[in-house]
């Protein structure tokens, strides 16, 4: 450990007891808490006082936890309502770095006198914040920009905090049930990733770049330009967005701005980023939406995105059709195939909970039901079975819970529900697509194939296990009858996945040139051998909504 982590340590225990937390702090093995009843006696009895005393402490202890604290009121998956509510009011805010310490990390990183680099440069920032702070200038060929400068070390402090979270998180792990269930560690290492990508502006930079290419050809939607000659992992320059912020709902109306225009391009916006690119701005918020004279919306800031890669699309995908059905027990399946983590409860209780879940909108279609309501319920539930969102996920909730607030705000009778429903139906039909169901073919052929050459190798290891050890299995009758079932549908599935593999090779050796080969005949086996292999892919496709 060095010096400055042992100050840092002792930094925490103390704040931590300040604030009523020093039971935390002796749990975690921080600080010296001889006394444990003085320890407990300032311990704040309620919930609500409880959360905000921490969040009272993240402000003190500075940028790493304020970060940490953000990043926690995201995860309505895990913490509990007040909680989630007093980490949101956290304020990244921070005092102006003195204009002779920014100009020598601009002329360090930039190679160049300031004035040589700009055309003018105002001194006095637009915002502070812990990690940095931003510069309006203008450029010598007269375009304005914004110039966000990382505050002089500031990683040295980060690098030190990020040490402390990941060893707080493993004491934690190691000693309650409770953090180990819901990987503690895990998400420690997954904000230190986090925090220490938006330190570098090169990746902020990048992704302006993605989002600008995304909507080159969209009129409606103005992505700032990065400007790479004046950029560097320390230094970013964009062009400046200059407009109304979105909920100013009394400049929209003085300047006659269509509200239901507005909302309905941010949505088409989200949605395209969500449902077709599989990268969004994660972090909407009024701040950083402007609506442009001219009726553009503007977006900045993209410090904080979301990737849905092509699995957890689908994964989203088998939850709408469950919803869209009514079916408990498809929608179980499709948020535990979804989530992570270990269940509290059996899948029988999550079922049920699904069920008392969608009882909600009883009489009603899914795209009636107002979204953040029912986003706050799902999340209820997820907290009640233990299950946890991939952090995409949870970015992707927050998205649409700040969306649909902003929505709400401009226009009283806002459904982000039947606004996305469009958007989600066509992910569900990219779905069950024929080419998506090819490459569920293909996998299932290379699953069946790659279980075939294992198994041999399984079974001697079970074996030999039997042999040396023994095994003592408890179940109950009643647990019998499902579990053979289960097992039979497996197999049946494996077996056709092992024939359909088969039909597949031969198929392709049908369509490859063979001198000789009597044509009328391999026209007919090929016409058999694709109708085989879409009986059975079908069958497969069925046997998995039945599982």
């Amino acid at each position: 450990m060095t010096p400055e982590h042992g100050e840092r340590y002792r930094r925490i225990a103390a704040v931590l007891g300040r604030h009523g937390l020093g039971w935390f702090a002796a749990g975690l093995g921080v600080g010296r808490h001889p006394d444990e009843d003085a320890v407990d006696a300032g311990r704040p009895t309620s919930r609500s006082a409880r959360a905000r005393e921490v969040r009272a402490a993240l402000e003190e202890l500075g940028p790493t936890f304020v970060k940490l604290g953000q990043l926690l009121s995201m995860r309505r998956d895990l913490l509990p309502p007040e909680y989630v509510a007093e980490l949101e009011r956290l304020q990244d805010a921070a005092e102006a770095v003195p204009w002779d310490e920014v100009r020598v990390v601009l002329e360090h990183e930039l190679g160049a006198p300031v004035d040589e680099l700009f055309g003018a440069f105002d001194t006095v920032p637009l915002a502070c914040a812990s990690l940095g702070q931003a510069h309006a200038a203008v450029l010598h060929d007269g375009t304005e920009v914004v110039v966000k400068v990382r505050r002089p070390g500031v990683v040295a402090l980060v690098d030190v905090d990020l040490d402390i979270v990941q060893d707080l998180a493993d004491r934690a792990a190691r000693r309650w049930r409770a953090a180990r269930e819901h990987d503690l560690p895990g998400l420690a290492a997954e904000f230190g990733r986090s925090l220490r990508a938006e330190l570098d502006y090169r990746r902020e930079a990048e992704h302006a770049e993605r989002f600008g290419a995304a909507f080159a050809g969209d009129p409606r939607i103005r992505i700032p330009a990065v400007h790479r000659s004046t950029s560097t992992s320390r230094v970013l320059t964009l062009d400046r967005m200059r407009g109304i912020k979105v909920d100013d709902l009394a400049a929209l109306d003085a300047q006659r701005v269509d509200r239901r225009a507005v909302i309905a391009t941010a949505i088409d916006a989200l949605a395209r980023m969500i449902f077709v690119d599989g990268f969004f701005h994660a972090d909407p918020h009024p701040g950083n939406l402007f609506v442009e004279p001219d009726g553009r919306i503007a977006l900045i800031d993209f410090g904080m995105v979301g990737r849905l890669d092509e699995a957890v699309q689908r994964r989203l995908a088998d939850l709408f059709v469950a919803l869209a059905r009514g079916d408990a027990g498809e929608c179980a399946a499709a948020l535990t195939a979804l989530c992570s983590g270990p269940r509290a409860t059996g899948p029988g209780t999550l079922r049920d909970d699904v069920a008392r879940f969608m009882r909600t909108w009883t009489g009603r279609t899914l795209g009636a039901v107002r979204m953040t309501p029912l986003l706050l319920r799902l999340m209820v539930l997820l907290r009640r079975n233990r299950l946890r969102l991939p952090p995409d996920v949870a970015l992707l909730v927050r998205a649409l819970l700040i969306v649909d607030d902003i929505g709400a705000r401009l226009e009283p009778d806002f459904d982000l529900g039947a606004a996305l429903r469009p958007y989600a139906a066509r992910l569900v039909r990219r779905r069950s697509s024929a080419s998506a169901l090819l490459r569920r073919l293909l996998r299932a052929a290379a699953d069946a194939a790659a279980l075939g050459v294992e198994l041999p190798e399984h079974v001697r290891e079970a074996l030999a296990r039997l042999d040396a050890d023994g095994i003592a299995v408890h179940l109950r009758a009643d647990e019998l009858e499902p579990l053979v079932g289960r097992i039979e549908r497996v197999g049946d599935r494996l077996v056709v996945g092992v024939v359909t593999a088969a039909l597949i090779t031969g198929v392709g050796q049908l369509l490859g040139p063979v001198p000789g080969r009597d044509r009328a005949l391999s026209r007919s086996l090929l016409d058999a051998g694709l109708g085989a292999v879409g009986v059975l892919g079908a069958y497969l496709a069925w046997s998995r909504r039945r599982r």
